[in-house]
Formats: structure tokens, sequence, C-alpha cells
């Protein structure tokens, strides 16, 4: 199962990609001018690492609730369900970047935030938190009488 991670913003997308290893890793950010154009880099993103599902981080308030922003990220899931025919998770990403901006900032490296890497690094975390979360849910298999 390969996944394709998503930060989204209205001028960078970071993105990440994940396979059956379980370790989500940042690729490079949709950082076009045009909508169409980030649009375009996510679909080859999606051919190239043949994505079977699509991981999204959705900005709820810090109160749990959805605002303004979260609002924003359905009506973009909803066009990339509709182009891409793949199905799309929503993952609480509540201090997404925040924390690896902080990261970095402990590492002392300092990114240009125009190339993108800060919300591909963020799509990363994401993308982790959902292979973590499903790993902790998934029933465990248990040998079968006769051993």
């Amino acid at each position: 199962m390969n996944y394709l991670g998503i930060d989204w913003g209205e001028k960078r997308i970071g993105l990440a990609h994940a396979d059956e290893v379980g370790i989500a890793v940042p690729l490079p950010a949709a950082t076009a001018a045009t909508k169409k154009a980030r649009l375009q880099h996510i679909e080859e993103m999606i051919k190239t690492r043949r994505i079977h599902e699509i991981v999204c981080g959705y900005p709820l308030n810090m109160d749990g609730s959805v605002g303004t922003r979260a609002k924003e990220v359905d009506v973009f899931i909803g066009e990339i369900e509709k182009r891409f025919g793949l199905p799309v998770h929503r993952i609480d990403e509540r201090l997404s970047s925040h924390s690896v901006e902080q990261g970095l900032k402990q590492q002392k490296k300092k990114l240009d935030r125009r190339s993108g890497e800060i919300d591909s690094r963020a799509a990363a975390l994401i993308l982790q938190d959902f292979i973590e979360e499903k790993a902790m849910n998934a029933p465990i298999p248990f040998p079968e009488e006769g051993f």
C-alpha cells in the first residue's frame, strides 16, 4: 500500500510518501504559482509513486472544532477525490508545521519557507501519525490452531 501525505496550503502543498515499510519521507512540495500546476505536480507524484490512498492534514481549531481553514481543506479534498478517485483520510494536523519549525530551530537549521520543505516535512509528520495510528488499531494476527 502506497500513501501520499498532504499538508495543504494556498500557496504551497507539502507532500510525503510512505509504503509498506511504514516510514513517511518528505517529497518535493507543490509550489508552482498556479493551482492547476500544483495539482499537476500532485498528479505526477500519485502516478510515479503508485499511490493507493491519500492522507491529508486537517487543521482543526485548538478546541477541536472545524473552522474556516478546515473548511478550505474540505473543498481541496473534494477536488482531489473527484480528480484522482482515491480515498482521502483526514488527520488532525494541529501544530504539525510548528513542530517541524521547532525541530529545525533545535538543529539550528534555517529553511526558506517558500521552498516548501517545511510543508513537506509537516506532511511527513501527518502521514507518519496516520501510519502509526493505523498500526496501533490493526488486529493482532493469532496463529491458527494445530500449530
